[in-house]
């Protein structure tokens, strides 16, 4: 089952018990497997100017980074891609980068569409995390998120390793690792190369300081193989600077989500070109993200091939989208199209894809 909604509403209009529980009697019906021991998936749900990034694993493993909105919207086209297009039963990681509402809001509904296995965020404030004390309604906003069921949760360090089933016999190793969160980095893995200083960090300009909880997010880098992935939540522009210089913590990597939907207070040049994508994804609204700052720097990047986008920026200045092809949802009225990227069983090429359009390219790993 499938619900339209116009994008221009970037808010929830529905938030019926009632609806959430057909969504679950509707994912009752026989879905696809799982992972079948072949490929990493990796899939970008619309949750218009939000994030949601559902990761399966060859051994079926499920990673959920981040929920949207709160709401019926959200949620069930989470539940939708989770059930209907992984084939999963149960999400076993969700991953909250931070506690902003269009990062943890739909959490406890997806809870009750999907059992969750185990929790990571930076820990679950009692007030604002952007240190605004007049926002009252901030325990009751959070209320939903700190009651859901789980199995465990726990607070997310930089070093941690997430994930726990191995890959099938004869795979490479899948690792998802936490390289960043609440402004702190884990150090370069031992031996790598990129524990020396970063030449480019020399003339890196810093901007005003962030105080709200953007520069907190947690940031992850998935491997398998050859294969990397990063993702980094909303982190802005000085704590990215920082996870990258003086010394690069990261490395190159194939396929960046770009942070904070393109929003220009992030997405500095000295991470992206030190990451090096070959692929961008952006999860944005078609009035929020696309940043003609953000877009000029994956534009001039010269690793990156090709950029993607949720929607189409609708607002005056259109010139910042990508190719119309690379535009999973290109009108107002949208039907929630998603992006999908599997990685093949010697993590040596992967490719990405819009189902509903059939767009579909492959490109080599690093």
């Amino acid at each position: 089952m499938r619900f339209l909604f116009s994008c221009s509403k970037a808010a929830v209009l529905l938030s019926s018990a009632a609806i959430l529980v057909l969504l679950a009697a509707v994912s009752l019906k026989a879905a696809p497997s799982p992972a079948d021991g072949k490929k990493l998936s990796i899939y970008w749900v619309d949750v218009e100017g939000g994030a949601a990034t559902l990761i399966v694993t060859p051994a079926g493993e499920s990673v959920l980074i981040d929920t949207g909105m709160p709401g019926v919207r959200n949620p069930g086209r989470i539940h939708r891609v989770a059930r209907e297009v992984a084939g999963l039963g149960k999400i076993d990681h969700l991953i909250v980068t931070h506690m902003h509402l269009d990062h943890f809001g739909g959490a406890a509904e997806v809870a009750q569409l999907i059992p969750i296995g185990h929790v990571h965020d930076n820990g679950i404030p009692d007030q604002d995390p952007d240190g605004n004390a007049n926002n009252r309604s901030f325990p009751l906003t959070i209320k939903p998120y700190r009651e859901m069921k789980a199995e465990r949760r726990s607070i997310l360090r930089p070093g941690d390793e997430l994930l726990e089933r191995k890959a099938p016999p004869g795979m490479p190793k899948v690792s998802l690792r936490c390289v960043a969160a609440k402004q702190k980095f884990a150090p370069p893995k031992a031996g790598a190369a990129r524990s020396k200083p970063n030449p480019g960090c020399d003339n890196v300009e810093a901007k005003p300081v962030d105080t709200s909880d953007n520069a907190n997010s947690i940031a992850l880098v998935l491997e398998f193989g050859s294969f990397q992935f990063f993702v980094g939540g909303d982190m802005t522009w000085n704590v990215e600077a920082g996870l990258v210089c003086p010394l690069d913590r990261v490395g190159q990597v194939d396929v960046f989500q770009v942070n904070h939907h393109g929003l220009d207070v992030s997405n500095n040049p000295i991470l992206v070109r030190t990451l090096a994508p070959t692929v961008a994804v952006m999860s944005n609204g078609i009035s929020k993200g696309c940043g003609p700052e953000s877009f000029k720097t994956l534009k001039s990047t010269p690793s990156i091939k090709a950029i993607y986008q949720i929607h189409k920026n609708l607002r005056r200045d259109s010139e910042n989208n990508t190719l119309a092809e690379h535009i999973a949802n290109p009108a107002e009225q949208c039907a929630a199209n998603h992006i999908e990227l599997s990685v093949s069983a010697d993590s040596k090429s992967y490719t990405v894809s819009i189902p509903a359009t059939k767009h579909s390219a492959s490109y080599a790993s690093q």
